[in-house]
């Protein structure tokens, strides 16, 4: 899958309300996991230990709802790249939901839609929506809008 190429800002303004794309599945697995939570310091058994896991609410570990959320710049470099102006900074997130629980060997992908894109004094500012959802689950695990600002 080749991302989606946006030369302008025009051209990105006229595809505000469409879905971008959505990415590949991505399996979530253990390692994955423990790293995070290596990473992070947040090591709470529901996460780590796969022995208490078996006896708890999800029957398995699952991954840290931040784990799945960080995985947005993966997904959305698999989508669209944009093509103009200066820097990309990660600007901040308006709303997050985690609406599902992803347990480990589960595999996930993202859908994104650009919602908003304002021109401001310092940049462009865009708000994406990802959908993350988990395969053979109706519910999604996690929808959020980044905010991204491009200077120049």
């Amino acid at each position: 899958m080749s991302p989606r190429q946006i030369d302008s800002l025009e051209e990105l303004k006229s595809l505000v309300g469409q879905e971008v794309g959505t990415s590949e599945w991505v399996e979530v697995t253990q390692a994955q996991i423990d790293t995070f939570a290596d990473a992070t310091g947040d090591h709470q058994w529901i996460h780590v230990d796969a022995e208490r896991a078996k006896e708890g609410p999800f029957g398995r570990t699952i991954a840290h709802g931040f784990l799945t959320l960080s995985m947005v710049p993966s997904f959305g470099a698999q989508l669209f790249t944009l093509e103009f102006g200066g820097a990309r900074l990660n600007y901040g997130l308006d709303s997050v939901r985690f609406t599902n629980p992803v347990p480990v060997g589960s595999r996930v992908r993202a859908t994104a839609t650009f919602e908003q894109v304002t021109d401001l004094p310092k940049g462009t500012q865009i708000i994406t929506r990802y959908v993350i959802e988990i395969e053979g689950v109706e519910r999604p695990a996690v929808i959020a809008q980044q905010i991204t600002l491009v200077t120049g």
